[in-house]
């Protein structure tokens, strides 16, 4: 057998084993497997961060922009539409302080995945340098709040409040906005920038209800029971036996950290995640302050390019995302070179760079059972890929017990602790790292569904499927615009797509107060002819590379979604959907929206 003919049989068998790998997690009921935080379990929602309710009386006022997300979309929102000079905003923000993302998660060794210089937006503005490559959550979440204060956003914000519903006036082109506090807004422009992390889900784990120790999701840590505030400080977990339920991108930054921490450790896990090379370390000061004006915006496109198979000089970023690519680009150029090795290129470099991930279990983990359970069979990108120097280590600790389910997820809670396998174990806490509503619809992830002209719901317009502009603007919805939704682009780098979405708001609204407009909505040709485009050429989020992936939120847990066709992301990638933005609201005319 020739090397060639060994290569493809390997590759051959490799995908036949993520085959059957992806049987296993397969489900029936798929995204509905998970509970939703209401009712019995509303508490796993609430707000453990906040010192106190702040209490006030209803507020009822005329403002020009509501902006309802305090996380980076919305402070996105609020710096571009300040710089055009709005400054009637009002940021409407169920947390008690700006972060979003970064509020809510404050789990210990909460961290950026993507280099902090790409990641962390607004830098050059507001003049800070990231104390590292990857900058832990606290550093992310003093940004945000350090942007708030930059833009002055702090005076009008509505903290600890929630929208509750939004009706359009025709008569006078506002919008009424409604809050759990009894407030009424009346907005002549407004901007939904409420995110996909937000509401957290449990698994749907039979007898979830009967468990007498405590628990508490990710995202909600509990540190008044693991030992203070400080993230650092989990010395109250020294005599406890700890379950953490999850092993995504949340369980990989936290095991580490319960790993020092506890008397014994369980980690349940159906699918182990992709663990690359982290390889942080401090920001250079002397480079950073050399960096010439731009030097962000320049670096963000860069990594974009890079991850998307852009041809760039140089690669800015260098980490583990880029790394794919270049092993992508190597393979394209081997069969240019006319080295045929009877496999296409990108599912070689896939193949190269799995074995890599798969390799360094094997040359970490020192129990090869346990090694073996954490390789993870699936094509890079199927799940967020994660990078960490110490979760692997951790499972060498004689406290940490990974309780691998098979695909299949936990059996059952009981009022002791949890069944895997038909084994009970005995625990004192569960945290449930299980992540948030991604696929589930804005009416339940965030309690919206807006009233558009002739008093018709969204729910209504997108019963058969979401209809958009751009993916941020809807027609029968005037002076509306959504952030970060379907129809756009799935960016890696999220904060790259919210800036470019910031900026097409603001365009449009810069040539609104230029022309003394009162209204603006998309046409129903053009929203027409961009879902025609997203159906016939846009990406298919339920497969990646065109193999089945492993199960999970990026695909629907492997299920078709109903009328799935609806829900792709615009053809060619972040790069052609922001060139796409870029070129439409340079050209000045808004083609496609209406204004009056």
């Amino acid at each position: 057998m020739s090397e060639n003919d060994n290569l493809q049989e390997k590759i051959e068998r490799m995908k036949e084993k993520y085959r059957v790998e992806r049987e296993k997690r397969l489900r029936s009921d798929g995204s509905d497997q998970f509970v939703e935080v209401k009712g019995k379990f509303s508490y796993f929602s609430q707000d453990p961060y906040a010192q106190d309710f702040a209490e006030r009386e209803p507020i009822e006022e005329t403002t020009d922009i509501v902006i309802v997300g305090g996380g980076f979309g919305g402070l996105l929102a609020a710096a571009r539409l300040s710089a055009i000079g709005y400054s009637d905003i009002t940021v409407v923000e169920e947390g008690a302080d700006f972060g979003g993302t970064w509020y809510w998660n404050r789990y210990p060794g909460a961290q950026c995945d993507i280099e902090s210089y790409v990641y962390m937006p607004l830098l050059e503005e507001v003049g800070y340098m990231p104390s590292e490559k990857y900058a832990h959550g606290d550093e992310i979440f003093e940004h945000s709040r350090a942007i708030g204060k930059h833009f002055g956003l702090y005076d009008q914000a509505l903290f600890q409040t929630r929208m509750i519903d939004a009706e359009w006036n025709e008569d006078s082109s506002t919008w009424k906005v409604l809050t759990n506090r009894g407030d009424s807004l009346y907005a002549k422009f407004l901007v939904l920038a409420t995110g996909n992390l937000t509401k957290p889900k449990l698994p749907g784990i039979p007898g979830i209800e009967k468990f007498e120790g405590h628990m508490f999701h990710s995202s909600r840590w509990d540190y008044k029971y693991t030992g203070s505030n400080d993230r650092n400080d989990l010395s109250a977990l020294r005599d406890k036996r700890v379950a953490i339920i999850g092993s995504g991108a949340t369980a990989v930054q936290v095991v580490p950290n319960l790993a020092e921490s506890v008397q014994q450790l369980y980690v349940c896990q159906r699918t182990p995640s992709t663990i690359d090379i982290r390889g942080n370390g401090p920001t250079d000061k002397n480079w950073f302050e050399n960096l010439e004006p731009g030097w962000q915006e320049k670096r963000i496109q860069n990594f974009t390019n890079v991850t998307n198979g852009v041809r760039e000089d140089e690669d800015l970023v260098a980490d583990g995302w880029t790394d794919l690519m270049h092993k992508m680009i190597e393979a394209y150029r081997e069969k240019k070179r006319g080295v045929d090795l009877g496999v296409d290129p990108t599912s070689l470099a896939q193949y190269r760079k799995m074995e890599e991930i798969r390799d360094r279990v094997e040359d970490t983990v020192i129990d090869k059972e346990v090694a073996e359970s954490l390789k993870p069979y699936y094509d890079m990108f199927c799940k967020r890929p994660c990078f960490h120097d110490e979760y692997l280590n951790s499972f060498n600790k004689e406290t940490v017990t990974l309780l691998d389910t098979d695909g299949k997820g936990v059996d059952s809670i009981t009022s002791n602790g949890l069944i895997v396998k038909g084994k009970e174990y005995s625990v004192d806490c569960i945290i449930f790292a299980t992540g948030f509503e991604v696929g589930s619809s804005m009416q339940r992830r965030v309690g919206i569904d807006l009233l558009g002209k002739g008093e018709r719901r969204l729910s209504e317009k997108w019963r058969d499927g979401p209809r958009t502009l751009h993916g941020i603007h809807s027609e029968g919805f005037p002076n509306c615009f959504v952030m970060h939704g379907v129809q756009s682009t799935i960016s890696f780098n999220v904060p790259h797509h919210l800036d470019e979405q910031a900026k097409t708001i603001a365009e449009i609204l810069r040539y609104v107060k230029e022309n003394s407009f009162v209204r603006v909505e998309a046409s129903e040709e053009a929203e027409q002819f961009w879902v025609d485009q997203v159906i016939s050429s846009g990406q298919k989020v339920s497969t990646m590379n065109g193999d089945p992936c492993t199960p999970g939120y990026y695909n629907n847990e492997g299920q078709p979604k109903k009328n799935g066709r609806y829900y792709r992301a615009y053809g060619g990638g972040p790069t052609r959907y922001f060139k796409k933005l870029t070129e439409w609201r340079n050209s000045g005319d808004y083609k496609g929206l209406n204004f009056s």
